[in-house]
């Protein structure tokens, strides 16, 4: 179960003023769980957890087997934004942080691609390919963003010349709309299984579905733990009530926003989560930043980032409240050794564990910041494991439903993200925009 502290917070608020946000923060959860609020048709990720049968989990993991079964050890998922981040932040979570130098699979092996427009990334994922018996998951509602548009393209032609058009089919899977686009399209045309993106649920808020489902799976990993973990958050998360986490956590960073505090930093004392905070920032910059409005959503992953970022957190502008992801457990055990010569000075900590010098870092680190003027939220998982991370997932959606409609926004659009695409389909030469590259290449005499 998720806990929420925020104790950290009591020496910038006053009581008074944090049970005004609650109200606030209850109003908001009143208006998501009557869906009558501004989205309100991109409300299907509320019940996910609870509606999601064990068929489609199952559906998943026949399409490991069968690869498996054909010697596939490459599997390329292609999307970006929400069509990947959540799936690569639950994979590096759960895996060995030196699986490949280990040749450890719990899985098979999960790459990702089109998220980046990186000519020297694409190649070199080709020159992996090469090497490797390979698959892939094409993740698009559309079909037509172009990130994802190009990769698939490249790895397609790949696949298909690799393997033969028939045996492509099999080794290519679309998750996409149900009846429309151009993905739809393509994939009814040459056969391809497929898993729907339904409309009702927005890209950011689609871990829980097909889209994070079937590369977490295909990874070798435990979705159905991961699905009970999130239900456990969704049941917890739909009290009405000033202890429901989600309310607790939303109402406290739209207060400290309203005092100056603009800049959330997502913290984590493991390297494992630090596609957490890569999944976090898009789910909350996308639903917050719009209307002028919207708390940054940064990340570092301490202790490694306390020696690059934390001076500037220390003593830097006061505009930023941490969240601090506590894990409470560590999977691994390793007892630092005592040293005859203790040369580093380092024997006190001799017969400890290295998992407590790091419990005291990340306590001593929230202490220094509060004393520095930095507010501390902290949210608590048990360890890191599927159950945990399901339901890590949930509470961050519910919150971000919630602090959207307090701060006066809608959370599930995303209006602003269309302007770079314009500019660079014009800039490229896309038929039909050819008035706007003139404009944009005479800004840029």
């Amino acid at each position: 179960m998720i806990k929420v502290n925020l104790g950290g917070c009591s020496s910038f608020v006053k009581d008074a003023e944090y049970k005004e946000y609650v109200d606030k923060a209850l109003a908001a959860f009143d208006t998501l769980e009557n869906e009558n609020g501004a989205g309100n048709d991109f409300l299907g990720w509320k019940h996910l957890p609870s509606q999601t049968p064990d068929s489609l989990v199952s559906d998943c993991e026949a399409i490991r087997d069968e690869w498996t079964a054909k010697g596939v050890d490459l599997v390329v998922v292609i999307g970006i934004g929400g069509s990947y981040l959540g799936a690569k932040c639950a994979i590096e979570a759960l895996s060995h942080s030196f699986a490949k130098q280990l040749s450890r699979k719990d899985g098979l092996e999960v790459v990702f691609a089109g998220h980046t427009l990186s000519e020297e990334y694409i190649s070199e994922l080709m020159d992996l390919m090469k090497e490797r018996n390979v698959a892939a998951v094409v993740i698009s509602k559309s079909g037509t963003t172009t990130e994802p548009a190009v990769a698939f393209r490249l790895v397609k032609q790949y696949i298909e010349e690799k393997y033969g058009t028939t045996e492509a089919a099999g080794r290519i899977v679309a998750v996409t709309d149900a009846k429309k686009g151009a993905l739809r399209s393509l994939a009814t045309q040459e056969g391809y299984r497929t898993f729907v993106i339904e409309d009702n649920v927005g890209g950011r808020f689609s871990v829980l579905t097909p889209v994070g489902i079937l590369p977490i799976v295909l990874a070798g990993f435990d979705m159905k733990a991961m699905l009970r973990g999130a239900a456990e958050m969704e049941k917890a998360c739909a009290v009405r009530s000033g202890e429901n986490p989600a309310v607790e956590y939303a109402a406290m960073r739209n207060l400290l926003y309203d005092a100056g505090k603009t800049v959330e930093i997502l913290v984590s004392y493991n390297p494992k989560l630090q596609y957490l905070g890569e999944w976090w920032k898009q789910l909350y910059g996308e639903s917050e930043g719009k209307d002028g409005k919207g708390i940054f959503p940064a990340s570092v992953t301490f202790t490694t980032d306390l020696h690059s970022m934390g001076q500037y957190i220390q003593e830097g502008r006061r505009m930023l409240m941490e969240t601090v992801v506590t894990v409470e457990k560590s999977n691994r055990s390793t007892i630092i050794n005592n040293d005859p010569q203790n040369l580093d000075g380092l024997n006190f900590l001799s017969g400890k564990h290295v998992e407590e010098c790091n419990a005291m870092a990340e306590l001593g680190t929230r202490l220094a910041h509060i004393d520095g003027g930095v507010p501390q939220l902290q949210v608590s998982i048990e360890k890191i494991d599927e159950y945990n991370l399901g339901g890590l997932f949930y509470f961050f959606e519910k919150a971000c439903g919630i602090s959207g409609y307090i701060l006066g926004v809608n959370p599930f659009n995303q209006p602003g993200v269309e302007a770079y695409k314009k500019n660079m389909f014009a800039l490229l030469g896309k038929p039909g925009y050819e008035e706007q590259a003139k404009a944009l290449q005479e800004r840029l005499k």
